[in-house]
């Protein structure tokens, strides 16, 4: 498969990538935007230092200055592009990958993502073909400290009504460079870290927070630390995943719908946008709360212009990646965070009481299958499920019966953006129903789910 992804450039180093490459990519992105200057970043894999000076050798080459900001989480990179009015950007991090992977995720002016539909396969065709002519000149080389603005920014967010205490798992990741910082610009938070030491070869679990068996340390770390709850990061601090105080992992879908409400109490009417796999409990409480629920397809640059379009405060998928409108509309995990914290803060309720409110529907979460031809696939779903509501908003999703009526569920299959796969989300009213469906999908795709 090619390095050039939908939303990023990903591949194992250096079979895939390496720094010829990317020099050309660098060459190809310079050339891509036309101006500077370019924030560039990069995490704490083995081989980042290498693949991002190349890449800043290469910006430097098409002639656009650079402002190195050395080691950096993808939030802190998202606003170092907003906060210095940078031209555009990119980080140099392969996000939840095993430690043999690298990448780019690149942004335009105000964080702006660039994917595949809006200029990846325009920098693709540049670095892979002929190369773009050098600059007469090459571009200058600055090197910025963005940390201690990037900590004041998140803090921000904080509003704490009382101390609280919690723990977390930053994997070794990029949340170990930056989360400290916030925490120290905060105050208020009892900090139980666990993995808090930078280390690309990933030495005690992949930082893949969607993964439940990549919780279980945390877990266990809430229970001993008497934690009002936990969180995990993701290897470039993106995302994040929650457990409650008994150590149970909750659904990143749940998690948006607890703070679309509290954000809704200071904006009511405003919108808020959700991807399509989310429980229908999202869309239900935002319509309680008074708010706009806007469904969107997966994927940061779709829900990230749909936010704009709506002028939307808040945004979440359930993939963990949460948008806020204050923050040039970018994902940032350690906002969403706080912006828990604070309603935990408040609550006289523990967070575990919180979520169950919620979890009145039954969900399979997110099922891969493995098929030869995904296209085909879907069709078939199609004929076979003709009579239930159907949309294309991304893959196929199927729908009978509608929120407070007996016996709804309905459904949503789609390929995978990054791997060759189709993912399927069911949920219905009751457990029985969803096992009952899921096992009708299932039997209509006709292949067992992936391990």
């Amino acid at each position: 498969m090619s390095v050039f992804k939908a939303y990023d450039i990903r591949g194992t180093y250096p079979d895939q990538l390496d720094e010829d490459l990317a020099r050309r990519i660098g060459r190809a992105f310079g050339t891509f935007l036309g101006c500077g200057p370019l924030v560039v970043g990069r995490d704490m894999r083995t081989m980042a230092p290498s693949m991002a000076a190349a890449c800043i050798e290469g910006i430097r080459e098409a002639g656009q200055d650079v402002l190195d900001a050395g080691l950096t989480s993808t939030p802190q990179l998202y606003f170092a592009i907003g906060h210095l009015q940078a031209a555009g950007g990119l980080n140099t991090t392969a996000s939840h990958n095993p430690a043999e992977y690298i990448g780019f995720k690149l942004c335009r002016e105000e964080a702006r993502p660039i994917s595949a539909d809006s200029g990846i396969r325009d920098i693709e065709g540049m670095a892979t073909g002929e190369a773009p002519a050098a600059a007469a000149a090459p571009g200058s080389l600055q090197q910025v400290e963005t940390l201690d603005d990037y900590a004041r920014h998140v803090a921000k967010w904080a509003d704490l009504a009382r101390p609280v205490r919690i723990a977390s798992d930053a994997a070794n990741g990029m949340a170990a460079h930056t989360f400290p910082r916030v925490l120290a610009e905060v105050g208020g938070i009892e900090h139980h870290g666990l993995y808090y030491e930078l280390d690309g070869t990933f030495p005690n679990h992949e930082a893949n927070p969607l993964k439940d068996r990549m919780l279980e340390d945390l877990c266990a770390h809430v229970c001993s630390t008497g934690a009002e709850l936990g969180a995990a990061f993701d290897g470039d601090a993106d995302r994040c995943r929650f457990v409650d105080e008994n150590g149970r992992p909750i659904g990143n879908d749940i998690v948006t719908t607890l703070v679309a409400r509290e954000v809704l109490k200071k904006e009511p009417g405003a919108a808020i946008i959700y991807d399509l796999r989310s429980s229908w409990v999202l869309q239900e409480e935002i319509l309680k709360a008074g708010g706009k629920p806007v469904r969107e397809r997966v994927g940061h640059s779709f829900l990230k212009a749909r936010m704009r379009e709506h002028q939307a405060p808040f945004g979440g998928e359930l993939s963990g990646h949460y948008y806020f409108r204050d923050n040039w509309y970018a994902d940032n995990a350690e906002i969403m965070l706080l912006e828990v914290l604070n309603l935990v803060s408040r609550s006289d309720r523990p967070f575990s009481a919180m979520c169950d409110e919620l979890l009145r529907y039954h969900s399979t979460g997110e099922i891969n299958f493995r098929v030869p031809d995904p296209g085909a696939a879907i069709e078939e779903i199609r004929t076979r499920f003709a009579d239930g509501r159907i949309d294309d908003l991304d893959g196929i999703t199927v729908a009978y019966g509608e929120v407070g009526t007996p016996g709804w569920w309905w459904f949503n299959l789609r390929p995978s953006n990054t791997e060759p796969l189709l993912r399927l989300c069911l949920e219905a009213d009751e457990a029985g129903r969803m096992e009952e469906m899921k096992g009708r999908v299932i039997e209509a795709l006709g292949v067992e789910p992936e391990a």
